[in-house]
């Protein structure tokens, strides 16, 4: 937790100069929540081209694990997981499709970026972009403040006939990101600096809070929370106050 506050909680990436012109879509699926006592049991990325919407490689593979207690989410069996299959050479080329990307993308990209830099996974250092947090997608798609990968697709036309494998999301993010026509805008609104605020609401206008995306108690007890940049601080209809961890 301490890792993904410092990452996400911080100045962000605060250089208007820079934009993404290859994105390292990508995504995990592990065997609990914390590495502290538990693993990455699946790897999937998509290295996308964002001028011309185009999937460049993809890359998918199961890690060995010894026992996975989230199997009843995403559908692997710690004994698949260790068939013998060449995912060593997988991690190296996600190694080098990591090179080529000047930016990474992940939906709950806090839970996704924890895992890097804990062997075997390599440590990350670029700017990353949380399709779920850090995007304001159209108003008129009627979206959560924080949706699914599965409704995002689903309010993009694009047909969801599976869940929660990791290269099955990349592809998803994919198609949701050839079908905005303001695709540049949003990918620089997403790398614009962030830093946790709370929501001044009562209990009465909490509704308001969390249809903006802010989440009760997390990371901060007993408080409304967000990760926001000062023109998503601007456009709230109520009040906001930051925190300092």
């Amino acid at each position: 937790m301490q890792k993904e506050l410092e990452f996400f909680g911080g100045q962000g990436f605060d250089d208007k100069s820079f934009f993404p012109e290859m994105l390292l879509i990508l995504d995990t699926e592990t065997t609990g929540l914390e590495p502290s006592d538990s693993q990455c049991i699946e790897l999937g990325s998509i290295l996308f081209h964002v001028k011309s919407r185009s999937i460049l490689a993809q890359n998918s593979f199961l890690i060995p694990a010894e026992s996975n207690a989230a199997e009843l989410i995403n559908k692997i069996p710690s004994e698949i997981s260790r068939i013998s299959q060449p995912w060593e050479e997988g991690l190296k080329y996600f190694e080098a499709l990591l090179e080529k990307s000047d930016a990474i993308l992940a939906h709950n990209a806090a839970f996704d970026s924890k895992w890097f830099g804990i062997p075997p996974l390599p440590d990350i250092s670029k700017p990353w972009i949380c399709s779920m947090e850090d995007i304001s997608w159209p108003c008129e798609l009627n979206l959560k403040g924080r949706p699914s990968v599965r409704d995002l697709a689903l309010a993009y036309e694009v047909p969801v006939w599976s869940a929660h494998r990791a290269l099955t999301d990349c592809i998803y993010l994919v198609e949701v990101l050839r079908r905005c026509s303001n695709l540049e805008t949003l990918l620089k609104q997403g790398l614009e600096p962030r830093r946790i605020m709370r929501a001044l609401v009562s209990y009465d206008q909490r509704h308001l809070a969390k249809n903006a995306g802010f989440r009760w108690n997390d990371p901060i007890p007993g408080a409304w929370t967000r990760r926001l940049s000062d023109r998503e601080i601007r456009e709230l209809p109520f009040e906001v106050s930051g925190v300092e961890l």
